[in-house]
């Protein structure tokens, strides 16, 4: 008997789709890599979608309204106080962080990031000529991944100019403490540093952990950070292109103030209206979501030990990607490329995330339990 309505998708459904997660590569591979869920999209979201294409209605982006969509939204999930003027809108996470660092610093300015992490953020630093600063995670005494306070502070010291923060992070699915964000804050401040935080994750925090919106942990925090977020992660709507950058003090909205006047309506409209529809009428949908991921975060636990029980996996707090440790299956620096050769399922190449994942691969498990299980079944293809 299926669990969950969500796991009534089939694979036939799935490869109907067009985006990249199902065209990439050859019918036979199963899919599991970029961070795309299998599930439908949610109905309000639909209709919104639906009405504007029978309206006609699919010209350029009003930027208006998403701010007074999302900052209710956020008071009601985090407690968060958030004035919709300070939200703006840019197309995606990425190109913001791109625009946000040509205003911010110069050509060789250090950019802390902390892998193994987001793959993007290092070539997007290095595609504008800054200097990528590595502070890479440590493991806690459980086993967990953990930024590296000490490393972060010798960065700062050192000179670098912003810190692209992924929070909660990406593949580790760790949700940072709160203590742990008013020490960046504190370090921040006191060396002059720009925290960027991506936080396109968060909404997707599951039971047991509380994630902290940066600026929020301390006045500090407000005045050195800009947060970077979007609906498309957690309602799925990556290909509609419509991310938000908050600021909540004076100094960082001074930097957005110097983003291009044009950089919102680089936006797709579509993306705008879905994502004000996300915040608004979204939360049935996501709470059914998060059930699911829950169960699916947790099933991958028991499907690791019955198939891959050599490989090792600290269940996320945060999102829908399992980042595996592969290292003792025999499979070399990159896993993933085995899984794919001999296994015929696509994860994501654990060395592109930088220093730490060599030896890993990340799965996303946003999908049915019979997909779920057919992926780590064919991973364990690849050792035979």
């Amino acid at each position: 008997m299926s669990e969950h309505p969500f796991d009534l998708v089939t694979e036939a459904d799935l490869r109907r789709r067009q985006s990249a997660k199902w065209r990439v590569y050859p019918g036979d591979v199963l899919p599991a890599w970029v961070a795309e869920m299998d599930f439908p999209v949610a109905e309000p979201i639909k209709r919104v979608l639906r009405a504007a294409v029978e309206d006609d209605d699919t010209g350029y982006a009003d930027p208006r309204g998403l701010g007074e969509a999302f900052a209710p939204w956020a008071r009601k999930t985090w407690g968060w106080e958030v004035a919709p003027s300070d939200v703006r809108v840019a197309p995606d996470v990425v190109t913001a962080i791109g625009e946000l660092l040509l205003v911010a610093t110069k050509p060789g300015d250090g950019v802390v990031i902390d892998p193994p992490v987001y793959h993007p953020f290092a070539w997007t630093i290095r595609r504008l000529h800054r200097t990528v600063v590595e502070t890479p995670l440590t493991r806690s005494e459980s086993g967990s991944l953990q930024l590296d306070l000490d490393a972060i502070e010798r960065a700062y010291a050192a000179g670098a100019r912003v810190h692209i923060l992924c929070s909660p992070h990406n593949p580790a699915g760790v949700v940072h403490p709160k203590a742990t964000l008013a020490r960046i804050a504190e370090l921040a401040a006191h060396h002059d540093v720009l925290v960027l935080s991506d936080e396109i994750h968060a909404p997707l925090t599951h039971a047991g952990a509380t994630h902290a919106p940066f600026p929020t942990v301390s006045s500090d925090a407000a005045r050195t950070s800009i947060v970077l977020t979007s609906a498309s992660k957690t309602w799925n709507l990556a290909g509609l292109k419509a991310a938000m950058t908050v600021a909540c003090h004076d100094a960082p909205r001074a930097v957005l103030d110097r983003l291009p006047i044009e950089l919102p309506y680089h936006s797709g409209h579509l993306g705008v209206l879905g994502a004000r529809a996300a915040f608004e009428q979204g939360s049935e949908w996501l709470a059914a979501t998060l059930r699911i991921l829950d169960r699916n975060r947790r099933l991958v636990t028991d499907l690791l030990a019955e198939h891959l029980p050599r490989a090792r996996y600290v269940v996320p707090q945060a999102s829908y990607l399992a980042w595996i440790d592969c290292t003792d299956l025999g499979l070399g620096r990159d896993p993933a490329k085995a899984f794919l050769d001999r296994g015929r399922v696509a994860l994501s190449s654990g060395p592109i995330f930088g220093t730490g994942g060599e030896g890993y691969a990340r799965l996303n498990f946003a999908t049915t339990r019979t997909l779920l299980e057919e992926a780590v079944r064919r991973m364990a293809k690849a050792l035979k």
